[in-house]
């Protein structure tokens, strides 16, 4: 129901644009969002997107690079990665949560995950 894509292989300092479209409901009620997980490492929270677009939140080490937003009509998410860092390479995974506004640690749905991969 939710499909991630827009992964690939960049540069340091480049730019990355996921997208995560949700197909066979809408969720335009629910908080959306991102999480990662790198090689050997447990996942973790990336940022999300209150229902409205109106409210994001972001992970300390995301903060001021990367960017959500979102696209209700088209029941799609978005998240804009600049200033990519070694350290940003993970599968990244798209959520959706049974809240408006709050991300919890255990979502209700999870898109299949998109390899991004930066090469210093």
């Amino acid at each position: 129901q939710l499909q991630a894509s827009g992964g690939g292989l960049v540069q340091t300092g480049g730019s990355l644009r996921l997208s995560c479209a949700a197909s066979g409901r809408t969720f335009s009620r629910n908080v959306m969002g991102w999480f990662r997980q790198a090689p050997g490492k447990e996942r973790e929270f990336v940022g999300a997107i209150s229902w409205n677009g109106e409210s994001t939140y972001y992970a300390d080490s995301v903060k001021g690079r990367f960017a959500i937003s979102r696209d209700n009509a088209k029941n799609t998410m978005y998240l804009q990665m600049d200033r990519l860092k070694p350290e940003d390479t993970a599968i990244y995974y798209c959520a959706v949560d049974r809240t408006q506004s709050v991300m919890t640690t255990a979502p209700i749905y999870w898109g299949q995950g998109t390899q991004v991969t930066v090469s210093s």
